[in-house]
């Protein structure tokens, strides 16, 4: 075995140091140009008629010079990243999007960090490499949350680092209990989950064609507590007074409720009836645009994708009934409540 493998690397040109093997190329050439067939040459220089199609492609293209010596081993700047290299590219991930670098992508795709790295280094990567990189680099390709333009860094920052802790110690001092409220309109055509069918041929449910929904406020405390509301009318001044009113007269505590900044939230009605009704309710704002920062969300979520998107109603009533049924039954298991504060976007407010 190791004799055949010595006498291999003595006839295989591919072995050949760099100048024995760029001389093996010019003179092949040379005799092709003198007219000896391609095939022939092969037999003669011992390699494959694809290397002699190769060498005669490089002759054309880039003359005597292309057939000269090249150095072997990494080519300028590689095909790798150094570790400083990779340690920049993860950062720039992590902390930025592709479009605030001037790229034409909206997501991280694999496509979107190998323009990346060819651009800040000149490394050319295939698609696959990056996507070992990003692997090893621990990144896994996940469904973004939704962020709005006009969300404030600052302004969640000092919400988490400030103003909710100073909620927090207030609550405490006044034994008052922090409700996180928000409203939600509910469609009949809303769907979720996934159904299986042979490939190629999409699944259908069966459905009613109109289309017809209603509207809900709750709120939730990382207790487990539980309060709603479904309404058939727009959310306005009149409907969250009635919900207010109904949840302080059902709590035994101070209530401190933590909302948007809708409109109807802060209209001049609603807090003149807060100044009226001081020691027994007060509400707080979230920073706007900051939707994901509010623990009821999950039971909203919860609601579209269980009590809506995985039942079929007929009319409003019945789409009503399901709701409420849904609800009731959430606000009897205080365990599920509770988890609706282990989102991490929502962790604070556990405590």
């Amino acid at each position: 075995m190791v004799s055949e493998i010595l006498d291999r690397m003595e006839t295989d040109a591919r072995f050949l140091d760099p100048n024995a093997q760029a001389t093996l190329r010019q003179r092949a050439v040379a005799a092709l140009s003198g007219g000896m067939k391609r095939v022939m040459a092969a037999r003669v220089f011992g390699v494959s008629r694809q290397a002699i199609y190769n060498w005669i492609a490089r002759f054309e293209s880039g003359g005597a010079a292309a057939l000269a010596p090249r150095k072997r081993g990494p080519k300028e700047g590689g095909n790798k990243l150094k570790g400083w290299q990779a340690a920049v590219i993860c950062n720039v991930i992590r902390d930025r999007h592709p479009e605030q670098i001037k790229l034409p992508f909206v997501l991280w795709t694999s496509e979107a960090i190998r323009m990346l790295i060819a651009r800040r280094y000149g490394v050319h990567l295939s698609a696959r490499s990056v996507r070992r990189y990003l692997a090893r680099w621990g990144f896994t390709p996940q469904k973004p949350t939704r962020t709005a333009y006009e969300r404030d860094p600052k302004a969640v920052e000092r919400w988490l680092k400030k103003e909710y802790p100073l909620i927090r110690i207030a609550a405490k001092r006044h034994k008052a209990r922090i409700y996180w409220g928000d409203a939600m309109g509910v469609r009949s055509d809303h769907q979720s989950g996934r159904s299986y069918a042979p490939k190629g041929r999409t699944p259908t449910r069966m459905g009613t064609g109109r289309r017809f929904g209603t509207n809900m406020f709750s709120a939730i405390t990382n207790r487990g507590d539980l309060a709603f509301m479904i309404f058939k009318r727009r959310f306005t001044t009149a409907v969250f007074l009635c919900f207010l009113r109904r949840l302080i007269k059902h709590s035994k505590r101070t209530v401190f409720l933590i909302v948007d900044g809708h409109p109807v939230h802060k209209s001049r009605v609603v807090q003149r009836w807060l100044k009226e009704n001081a020691k027994r309710i007060q509400i707080f704002f979230l920073p706007p645009y900051s939707p994901d920062l509010n623990p009821d969300e999950m039971l909203n979520q919860d609601v579209k994708a269980n009590a809506v998107g995985k039942r079929r109603a007929r009319n409003q009533k019945e789409l009503m009934s399901n709701l409420r049924s849904y609800l009731s039954r959430r606000r009897t298991q205080p365990r599920v409540v509770k988890r609706y504060f282990h989102e991490k976007s929502v962790l604070y407010a556990a405590d």
